[in-house]
């Protein structure tokens, strides 16, 4: 799937859609997101700063995308586990940014060579229009090379 037609499609999914999330970039290669949560009446809490349910929610599905998309056909990605810790108010407008390095892309290739599953932890702020960092997620990845494709490399070994 093309990187625009998905950042479109999560941009009306309604999870999406009706908690004021909104994807602004989707590289084509799928090594780099961009994310905003807006504010609006139905995502602010009881003191009037974004609700932290959206603010996690902003960042969930995209670390398992982009390797997802980056590694290919050849693997299961899968998300395990994630964490959030609030460090101040979110109000306004608040954005994420992920970007996944070659460099990492080949530590997971390598880690994953044999078959075994791999499990990774990738971590990443949420800031506002000022650049303060008002929480910062955690989320641990699975990964494991699939057995057909290990198959097919150790056939083609020799």
């Amino acid at each position: 799937m093309k990187a625009n037609v998905l950042r479109h499609g999560m941009n009306l999914w309604p999870p999406f859609l009706f908690t004021g999330i909104h994807v602004t970039t989707i590289s084509a290669d799928y090594r780099h997101v961009r994310v905003e949560l807006r504010m609006r009446p139905w995502n602010r809490n009881y003191v009037g700063t974004h609700f932290g349910g959206s603010l996690f929610a902003m960042t969930d599905p995209f670390w398992m995308l982009t390797v997802m998309h980056s590694l290919g056909r050849d693997y299961y990605v899968w998300d395990r586990a994630g964490e959030i810790e609030f460090l101040k108010p979110g109000r306004g407008t608040v954005s994420a940014e992920f970007h996944l390095e070659p460099a990492l892309l080949d530590q997971l290739r390598q880690a994953t060579a044999s078959g075994e599953k791999y499990l990774h932890w990738f971590s990443n702020d949420i800031v506002d229009a000022q650049g303060e960092v008002v929480a910062r997620v955690r989320k641990q990845i699975y990964l494991r090379l699939k057995p057909e494709a290990r198959t097919a490399s150790a056939s083609a070994a020799d």
